[in-house]
């Protein structure tokens, strides 16, 4: 039964990933016309009308801990997608999908109880510092800064994902987080005012943005994170950063040099290396 769980989550979260990388190329195509600050909030605030629409939450029900606790959780939330949007807005998807990814690193190596454990997440960290363009000129510094604060929520995102779907069910909590994180964006839209710009076809690629990186994906790491320890789905997701390298060089031609691609390599041996080790351990 354990691992058939295992099993379950590991897929889920691999999905997640193929469903985020996928929406965030299509989400940069519309920062032309609304900016990232726009695309982020039509992303959210259509994922939470999904949701609640498919889910229904009972929120009668809900206890004052459970009300707090979706609350941070769709603070994460928010706060990781916003400054995200805003770094894929200065520099390549891959290269800010592995910066972020220090956020959850750093959470396995504080999470970590195993010398294997901080190897590993060791191993990610050199692919991340790889990556970086520190010889070049024109690196955009905001634009990293940017990547690593994304990923610092990022990690607030999964301590408050495991314990949330901890108290409650997955569906309800990923639903209540993203009205949570609506309330927190809607102001910072108004105040940007490019969402104003919408049209009919914007609308339409904003909503499969919505389906992909958010309501779909969120839902599947809920599956994932009440399965997986918060250690071990942090490393797990350092895939991201390939299939996030992948998805810019398909749909945005972004290309990345062969030492970024080394770089994403060992990151995604840290994630195969943590995922096998701790299927032996249980």
């Amino acid at each position: 039964m354990k691992k058939s769980n295992s099993n379950i989550a590991i897929s889920a979260t691999l999905l997640a990933i193929i469903c985020v990388q996928g929406g965030a190329s299509i989400a940069k195509q519309l920062f032309p016309a609304i900016g990232a600050i726009g695309t982020v909030s039509l992303r959210i605030v259509l994922s939470a009308i999904i949701l609640t629409l498919i889910n229904r939450p009972k929120f009668m029900q809900f206890t004052r801990q459970k009300w707090l606790y979706c609350a941070a959780y769709g603070f994460g939330l928010a706060s990781m997608n916003l400054i995200f949007y805003m770094a894929i807005q200065r520099i390549p998807l891959g290269l800010a999908v592995t910066v972020e990814f220090a956020g959850p690193l750093f959470l396995a190596l504080a999470l970590s109880r195993k010398l294997l454990d901080v190897i590993w997440a060791l191993l990610a960290c050199v692919g991340i510092l790889l990556i970086v363009p520190w010889q070049s000129n024109n690196i955009d510094l905001l634009g990293l800064g940017l990547a690593f604060l994304a990923g610092i929520f990022w990690a607030v995102y999964i301590i408050m994902g495991g314990k949330v779907s901890k108290i409650m069910d997955g569906k309800d909590a990923v639903t209540t987080g993203m009205l949570f994180a609506s309330l927190l964006i809607i102001p910072v839209t108004i105040w940007d005012g490019a969402v104003f710009n919408i049209t009919q076809e914007i609308f339409m690629k904003g909503l499969g943005v919505a389906i992909l990186s958010s309501a779909l994906p969120f839902s599947l790491e809920m599956v994932a994170l009440k399965r997986l320890p918060a250690k071990t789905f942090s490393i797990l997701m350092s895939l991201e950063p390939a299939f996030a390298a992948l998805s810019g060089l398909v749909f945005l031609s972004e290309s990345l040099t062969f030492m970024q691609w080394i770089s994403i390599a060992c990151v995604i041996a840290a994630s195969i290396g943590t995922t096998i080790f701790n299927k032996r351990n249980h």
